[in-house]
């Protein structure tokens, strides 16, 4: 994953983490609202044995894809600080 280089003429250390924290906070945002829309077997039966099947999977997909973003947030997020901490030894 490509981080930021911290320097005098880039974004300061400060205002990426703060861009980081805000970027996870929206997908935990994100997270609880795709599982308040999770697939209800009752929608989809009328269309078939193959809908809900495919719906759950589409949803789970989705959240994947999100866990995915978070992860690499969360990782991005702290090479930001360990290079803070190198920086300051």
């Amino acid at each position: 994953m490509m981080v930021p280089t911290i320097h005098l003429n880039g974004t300061s250390r400060e205002a990426l983490l703060e861009q980081v924290c805000n970027a996870g906070h929206a997908a935990r945002i994100l997270a609880d609202a795709l599982s308040e829309m999770a697939p209800n077997g009752r929608d989809y039966y009328p269309q078939g044995d193959h809908a809900y099947p495919q719906a759950r999977a589409e949803h789970d997909a989705r959240l994947n894809a999100l866990t995915a973003v978070q992860q690499d947030l969360e990782a991005m997020y702290l090479e930001i600080e360990t290079r803070n901490s190198k920086d300051k030894e």
